[in-house]
């Protein structure tokens, strides 16, 4: 188990390099939309697909894209081999369950150009793609990250108003029933298209790893978030592991069980229903950007889990105690009030250097 922990460690370390590689100064597609007259630096949706068949089409590794459909909703799921025979991880990553999330989406593109060829540190790639399979979902909110695009920066779930990242058949009959919430779970387990077709992209690949990206806050989680009290059992050890190792090079802000993390139960949650499911080694979801205005608070939480004994990792303090203004976006623990820039600066970089 460690030696598959030690093995994780660079694929992890390339996921988190992709936030730092930039696109290309040329627009890749002539487009008008809200985003790009307030923010040039992001991709819409058309340009995130148009960006990926070209990196798909020009992959220096074995690539391929299929689009799945159900109903109004279109899928792109994109696989890159390293073509060197059975791997040992077959790693699966989902962006953009949350639509304002949008920098989730340019993380996935980002690290798909990687893995295609356009990085800095080949050398990091090509280990990568010695050990393992990938499976990449850039978009999985589509329709509503559509709407973000015109200006909605607020919109969080489907255009039927389900949080996607709680109509999974994970202990789903805890969540919100409440139609108005921003956690509504939907009629039933697996109502909605885009979870529907997300799970059948993961179950037919089968993936060892799994990681869902999110942002809002810092902070690197594994299982259980379907409440604020359960750890997960299974390689729990190994989880450990290498989300402490990364966190000190990369996030230095909390980790460990997601519901533990956010003191808020998250049932319904896709890395959650892998983990059980799919029985993938390694689930993770991570939050990958905060507010500068956080990071003191972040940091603080995650030095105070170092100073714990191993067998005290999973503190009584949750972020919700030590910073009032936390808000994570994974957790959803209310309702956002305020106006859309606002919510833009709450999950996205607003500026070409800092999303850089």
């Amino acid at each position: 188990m460690a030696r598959k922990a030690l093995l994780l460690l660079p694929l992890c370390t390339l996921v988190t390099e992709a936030v730092n590689l930039r696109k290309g100064a040329e627009s890749l597609l002539s487009e008008t939309s809200k985003l790009l007259a307030d923010f040039p630096f992001y991709h819409t949706s058309e340009q995130i697909k148009f960006a990926a068949r070209e990196l798909v089409n020009g992959c220096s590794a074995q690539a391929t894209l299929q689009t799945v459909t159900k109903g109004d909703v279109s899928i792109d799921e994109i696989r890159v081999h390293g073509g060197k025979g059975s791997q040992v991880n077959r790693v699966a990553l989902l962006f953009g369950e949350h639509s304002r999330e949008l920098i989730s989406p340019e993380t996935g593109l980002m690290l798909l150009k990687m893995l295609c060829g356009g990085t800095s540190q080949p050398k990091l790639v090509q280990e990568a793609l010695a050990t393992s399979d990938f499976q990449l979902i850039l978009n999985a909110n589509p329709i509503s990250r559509a709407k973000v695009e015109q200006g909605d920066y607020c919109l969080r779930d489907n255009p039927r108003g389900v949080d996607l990242n709680r109509n999974w058949d994970e202990k789903w009959e805890f969540g919100d029933q409440a139609e108005s919430g921003d956690q509504y779970r939907g009629e039933a387990p697996f109502s909605e298209p885009e979870t529907q077709l997300v799970r059948d992209l993961l179950t037919d690949f089968r993936p060892t790893t799994f990681l869902s990206v999110h942002s809002g806050t810092l902070g690197l989680y594994m299982p259980w978030a379907y409440d604020s009290v359960h750890m997960a059992h299974r390689n729990r050890d190994a989880m450990l592991a290498v989300l402490k190792d990364l966190d000190a090079d990369h996030c230095q802000c909390p980790f460990g069980a997601a519901g533990k993390e956010v003191g808020y139960n998250c049932p319904g949650t896709s890395f959650d229903w892998v983990f059980d499911h799919l029985q993938a080694t390694f689930s993770f979801a991570w939050e990958i950007y905060a507010h500068p205005a956080e990071y003191e608070a972040l940091k603080s939480r995650w030095q105070e889990k170092l100073s714990k004994a191993p067998s005290m990792l999973q503190g009584s303090v949750s972020l919700l105690e030590i910073y009032s203004g936390h808000f994570s976006d994974f957790a959803g623990q209310s309702r956002l009030d305020a106006a859309s820039q606002e919510c833009f600066a709450t999950f996205n970089p607003g500026s070409e250097k800092e999303y850089n």
